[in-house]
């Protein structure tokens, strides 16, 4: 019959890493210290862990990885209590542990099992990442813990910015999510590498506004860590340079042809005028179509990138439309005037709701489907409407001889003009989050629309008999009014949208558009006073203008960059 017996824990412990645990061993009744002996083993190792013995504990016979870890509670030792506290637990000290005590009669032994230490160690790089925009990179993000890395709660990567914080990318519940546009479809993991443990995150096509801070942050169990990597630009890619060297070339095509062609008009060679004209119409902007393509493929600005192209590649029809020498077209000039007008109105307009309808579907998870259905089925009509417009503008370009489908494609292309304004609204309202102010639009666009399509020539001319100055003061006052609500209207609609700004600036250009497509509803005489200053003015000022603008972001791009580099030592 045994005096004494040693018990332990009732099952194996779980202890967090870099913690410290008690390792139970006691005894019920108090045993005398003459003779008593304990000592703690390691039993798959085979490695002495402490020992007590002749009345003190004895840490000269402790293996080395336990010294100054692993310590008896000696106050407690003559209650019966030989317990051992174990500090800083590593990963390596899962296994089983005797603790077997000695008297003079007899001894007894208990056995101990830390089954498992919970840990969570995330590791990435030490140095920053640099890179020249365009290229891919490689942020790194090592998770090692007791949890299995595809049962990990989750795994996000951010970019902690000043003002505020991105999400860039997700893995949740063993599914990657994406997260914020701006790296849709440019970031990733490393699949294949996820059950090692490798979150690290794979960066294309590395953008200017990419530089910064990025935090890896894991979450597993009720454990959680991070680290962060830094990507810093060296310089310039070389679509900077083409860039660059665009701007360049368009500002200085757009002078030289502009005085060619100021020097020509004069003479009695009209071909030789009117092809200088069309070179400064042409050249300059298809220079900037591609300048603006470039740029938007460097820095990602969807929306800027695509009204900015659509503008260009779409401008020389609009300044045929304010050309000197358009007497010279072929053809009849009205009709021309007329068709090339309406045509980049419509084009446009296709465009910039393509974009927009992109946008809305990117969040459209938000949405209940009814909602979904309307908002698809606007966009349809309006892109339908659009396109009659460009047939029957085709049509008409190229004399199309059946009557009856001519007439057909005119009604339609009158009423699809005006129908779309207030139809384009009423699909940004419900689009994004503003369907209640569409009852707006429904209800005072009828008024808007009767106005516009007034003849303002009879009116004010026959009737009431005033001068042409004051008729057309009168009609451009009311545009003004008209498109400047249109835009309030635009600025409502996509007021929580990033780039909201620069979506009302094509706004007001596209109601711009649209003013000069109602001029020919409202007067008989297309013939504008300063003709040939507006010619000029949109032809050569605003390529220079937007082409050193765009120079001048590249160089300030250029000094951020050289004042944000490290200085060596």
């Amino acid at each position: 019959m045994k005096w004494f017996l040693v018990k332990g824990p009732s099952g194996p412990l779980i202890v967090p890493l870099g913690s410290s645990v008690v390792l139970p061993c006691y005894v019920d009744d108090p045993l005398p210290l003459k003779g008593l002996k304990v000592i703690w083993v390691r039993t798959d190792a085979n490695t002495l862990v402490h020992v007590f013995q002749d009345y003190e504990s004895r840490p000269d016979a402790q293996y080395q990885d336990y010294h100054d870890r692993a310590h008896f509670f000696t106050d407690k030792i003559k209650h019966g209590n030989f317990s051992l506290r174990l500090e800083n637990v590593r990963a390596e000290d899962k296994g089983f542990y005797r603790c077997k005590v000695y008297t003079e009669q007899e001894s007894d032994e208990t056995l101990i099992q830390i089954k498992s230490v919970e840990h969570l160690m995330v590791s990435g790089s030490n140095h920053p990442v640099s890179a020249y925009v365009g290229e891919d990179i490689t942020l790194n993000c090592f998770a090692d813990s007791h949890i299995p890395p595809e049962e990990i709660d989750e795994v996000s990567w951010r970019k902690t910015d000043k003002n505020e914080i991105i999400q860039v990318l997700v893995f949740e519940k063993n599914k990657i999510i994406p997260a914020d546009e701006r790296y849709r479809h440019r970031v990733d993991f490393f699949t294949a590498e996820i059950p090692k443990g490798n979150f690290s995150l794979r960066l294309k096509s590395v953008r200017t506004e990419d530089k910064g801070v990025y935090m890896c942050q894991v979450f597993a169990g009720n454990f959680s860590a991070n680290t962060t990597a830094v990507l810093e630009q060296l310089g310039f890619s070389v679509l900077h340079i083409i860039v660059l060297i665009l701007c360049i070339v368009a500002s200085g095509s757009a002078l030289v042809l502009s005085v060619l062609w100021y020097l020509k008009q004069r003479s009695s060679n009209t071909t030789k005028a009117l092809f200088l004209q069309m070179s400064v119409v042409t050249v300059p902007n298809v220079v900037m179509f591609f300048a603006f393509l470039f740029w938007g493929v460097i820095e990602g600005f969807l929306s800027e990138t695509v009204a900015c192209c659509a503008h260009y590649f779409l401008r020389p029809l609009l300044l045929l439309w304010a050309a000197p020498h358009s007497k010279h077209f072929p053809g009849s000039r009205e009709t021309v005037v007329h068709c090339i007008i309406h045509l980049q109105y419509s084009l446009f307009t296709n465009v910039v709701h393509s974009v927009l309808f992109k946008s809305f579907w990117e969040k459209s998870l938000r949405y209940e489907e009814s909602d979904k259905v309307l908002i698809t089925i606007l966009f349809g009509i309006m892109i339908l409407i659009c396109i009659v417009n460009i047939v029957f503008l085709l049509a008409e370009l190229i004399t199309y001889k059946d009557v009856r489908i001519h007439v057909v494609l005119d009604l339609v292309s009158d009423i699809g003009h005006d129908v779309l304004p207030p139809l384009q609204l009423i699909f940004l309202f419900y689009a994004f989050g503003a369907a209640r102010r569409a009852l707006f639009v429904l209800g005072v666009f009828p008024l808007f629309l009767t106005l516009t399509r007034y003849d303002w020539n009879k009116a004010c001319v026959e009737k009431l008999q005033c001068s042409s100055l004051f008729r057309r003061a009168a009609w451009l006052s009311f545009m003004i009014t008209v498109n400047a609500i249109m835009v309030y209207s635009y600025l409502i609609a996509l007021e929580k949208e990033k780039d909201c700004v620069g979506w009302v600036c094509v706004a007001a250009f596209l109601q711009g558009l649209w003013g000069i497509v109602v001029l020919k509803h409202s007067f008989d005489d297309l013939d504008l006073p300063f003709r040939r200053v507006v010619y000029l003015i949109g032809s050569v000022g605003v390529v220079l203008v937007n082409s050193v603008a765009l120079m001048t972001e590249l160089i300030m791009k250029v000094e951020f960059l050289m004042e944000s580099q490290p200085t060596s030592a």
